[in-house]
């Protein structure tokens, strides 16, 4: 049985939370407070934590980054009231694994629960699975035994989804593909979930691709999705 730990303040969506998810087959938990929050995610043998943004003591964002800094790998699905870009952003650039944006359908949340859970799971999954090799592109090498981007010799610091997004893109070298293929192959969602993840984390992607200054690797193609394009000095190694 999979465990879920809710930090959340507001009552009547403790209850309905609680209800529906134990409903369906998950061991619940809630804490109304920050700090406790906290406390009790840092525990560990949770499968997923659900963590809202505004919260007396503590506030969402600064939990994220604690629980990630303190190398805290549970699944995050924040869940934010404004509706923000600002708050989308900030959640996921802290470490959080996707968000939802009150009020939200339970049928979506369910999906994107068991997603993140499964992904989870599956330490070792098809796409994610070590080669001998590596994939250069421009003066970019990533190592796919070490799992790290370099730039020449210098390390870039991706986190876990910005270095599974990357690593689809370059195995999808040249073909276009829709942000329901990316939700699907990296975040592992098996049907349509409006979210602004994948455009978040492409932008991310850009920047530390340094494509402000140079000519872009990941193209958008209008209406479509996105395409990566390695140019003439392009190849990949496998041994």
């Amino acid at each position: 049985m999979s465990r879920i730990l809710i930090i959340e303040d507001e009552l009547g969506l403790q209850i309905t939370l609680t209800d529906f998810l134990e409903s369906e087959g998950f061991e619940v938990k809630v804490k109304g407070e920050g700090i406790s929050g906290q406390a009790e995610a840092e525990t560990g043998g949770w499968d997923l934590i659900l963590l809202d943004v505004m919260l007396p003591g503590r506030d969402g964002f600064q939990i994220c980054q604690n629980l990630r800094e303190g190398g805290i790998v549970t699944p995050i699905l924040m869940l934010t009231a404004r509706g923000t870009n600002i708050d989308t952003v900030m959640g996921l650039r802290l470490g959080a694994d996707d968000y939802l944006t009150k009020p939200f359908d339970t049928q979506i949340l369910l999906a994107r629960i068991k997603a993140l859970i499964r992904r989870a799971s599956r330490i070792l999954s098809p796409s994610e699975k070590h080669t001998e090799g590596s994939f250069s592109f421009g003066e970019f090498v990533l190592d796919t035994v070490k799992g790290e981007l370099c730039e020449g010799e210098s390390p870039v610091e991706l986190n876990s989804q910005e270095y599974r997004l990357l690593l689809y893109l370059l195995k999808n070298t040249g073909r276009v593909l829709t942000r329901d293929e990316l939700l699907d192959g990296v975040w592992g969602y098996e049907q349509v979930t409006t979210t602004r993840t994948v455009d978040v984390h492409i932008a991310w992607l850009r920047q530390k691709l340094g494509e402000q200054s140079r000519p872009g690797f990941i193209q958008t193609v209008r209406g479509r999705g996105y395409k990566f394009v390695g140019g003439p000095d392009h190849h990949k190694s496998e041994h």
